[in-house]
């Protein structure tokens, strides 16, 4: 049967944004890197600034930076928004994003974004990107709680009405992937963001996906 005559198995989708739908990691990790710099700190590796992405953005850069005390989390949270402010227009959709998200709405899915970023964060990206009317709802972390706490995607589920099994999420780490085994979702990975896959099976994901182009894919079958 065509996809587009299948009954949904999803009535809600939500996505992650950095590193799922947002070319951004590399970016988010240097930013990082550069903030701990700044007050001093001993500057993570790599690996270790890409763990935190998706976390709300004080606990992410306390565990980036466990060396650096907590009256200073403020001077690093300045810092590092000063340095990623001035890549914000460098940064681009993943290509395929837009086709795929369209398709989506073609099939009257409720689509959502549940994402660590601030909602002034948000906001923005959804407006350089050219996205802003495409989400059905978001939420972030500054107005919710952080992940994995399950609270964005509870808010998220009542706000449309919709139960756990019916609610899928989509993300790049470990993070999001707890966060909807904790809210009771399904949940999608995509192993080109933040995180290896090595990590991703115990957290039971429906798929791990390669590429837009994949989970593009996946959704147009699966969902």
């Amino acid at each position: 049967m065509p996809a587009s005559l299948r009954p949904r198995q999803f009535d809600l989708i939500a996505f992650d944004w950095d590193g799922t739908l947002f070319d951004s990691t590399k970016i988010i990790v240097r930013c990082i890197q550069q903030a701990v710099a700044d007050v001093g700190g001993a500057v993570p590796s790599d690996q270790d600034a890409a763990y935190v992405i998706g976390m709300g953005l004080m606990e992410a850069l306390a565990h980036a930076a466990p060396g650096v005390p907590r009256e200073r989390y403020p001077e690093l949270g300045a810092s590092y928004r000063r340095h990623y402010t001035r890549h914000q227009d460098d940064l681009s959709l993943f290509e395929g994003v837009l086709p795929m998200l369209a398709d989506l709405r073609g099939r009257h899915h409720w689509l959502a974004v549940a994402t660590g970023k601030s909602r002034r964060g948000l906001d923005d990206a959804l407006r350089s990107a050219e996205l802003a009317g495409v989400f059905d709802g978001s939420r972030t972390a500054d107005e919710t709680a952080g992940k994995p706490d399950p609270r964005m995607l509870h808010e998220l589920m009542r706000e449309f009405g919709t139960d756990p099994g019916r609610t899928l999420m989509i993300g790049d780490t470990t993070h999001d992937l707890q966060m909807a085994l904790n809210a009771g979702c399904p949940s999608v990975a995509v192993s080109y963001g933040a995180h290896p896959p090595e990590g991703f099976e115990a957290l039971q994901p429906l798929a791990v996906v390669h590429s837009v182009g994949e989970l593009h894919a996946w959704l147009r079958d699966n969902a």
